[in-house]
């Protein structure tokens, strides 16, 4: 059965942290590589990012999240190294085309930043169980109808892939044919999207009914199943991360006065 949400079941020392701590990570690394605006600290960032991922196992598993970004990287590296407002030094000529070096270094920087960014949240995404995330939210303090909402945005793509594989895998057995040329598939694609989008509606009116069967809208004082595992070194990585961002903060204010 396919999953329902990005996050990928493993047991290492990352997915025992709790996500309050995760979130502060992904904040505060993003916040970082905005304070600090070179190429040198967003690859700093970025490698931190990596490091944490690979510790936790799931450096593979943000392939298909960064395949899906290189189309707007490459559109940002050819934009900015074309029509950049400072560009000045040619580095690059091919005929009537030139690329420019300013251009070019600021697309790498933008490009590095996103690149921090979708990391980031893979640190927090695919090591944390959305149910779990969205359950430290509301127990901070967050609506449980802005959790609900968030759940299902964390589930949607993968819910959405499992039900398309389920329809297509029906259709076939009835003779469709969904592979082989782009006019093949461009036939296939309304039979296929009718019943995915119909199968959504109904999974959402089923839904709305089981919260109201839940007392979703109850105002009273909530109880949850799952008591909170809060690890002493957590406390740690909190107050770790939190002093770096400090250190960066003061010394990128120290920098705008001088």
């Amino acid at each position: 059965m396919n999953s329902l949400s990005l996050y990928h079941d493993n047991d290492n020392y990352i997915y025992k942290i709790d996500p309050i701590t995760k979130i502060i990570f992904v904040i505060s690394i993003i916040a970082v590589t905005y304070l600090i605006p070179t190429i040198t600290g967003s690859l700093i960032t970025l490698l931190s990012c990596v490091v944490v991922l690979l510790l936790a196992k799931v450096l593979r598993k943000t392939v298909p999240l960064l395949s899906v970004s290189a189309l707007v990287l490459v559109s940002i590296a050819l934009i900015q190294g074309l029509f950049y407002g400072g560009n000045k030094t040619p580095l690059l000529e091919m005929g009537p085309v030139v690329f420019y070096k300013e251009g070019t270094l600021y697309a790498t920087l933008l490009c590095l930043r996103i690149l921090v960014i979708i990391l980031a949240f893979s640190v927090l995404i695919l090591t944390t169980k959305p149910s779990d995330l969205v359950e430290s939210l509301v127990k901070k303090g967050l609506s449980p109808k802005i959790g609900y909402v968030l759940l299902s945005v964390l589930q949607i793509i993968p819910q959405m892939s499992a039900t398309m594989a389920t329809i297509t895998d029906a259709q076939r057995s009835r003779g469709m044919e969904t592979e082989g040329s782009l006019m093949t598939r461009m036939k296939a694609f309304i039979p296929l999207m009718g019943p995915v989008v119909m199968s959504s509606l109904t999974n959402t009116r089923e839904r709305s009914m089981a919260l109201e069967v839940r007392a979703f809208n109850s105002t009273k004082e909530r109880t949850y199943i799952n008591e909170p595992v809060f690890h002493k070194s957590s406390l740690f990585i909190r107050i770790v991360i939190i002093l770096v961002l400090i250190a960066v903060s003061v010394w990128r204010f120290f920098l705008w006065r001088g």
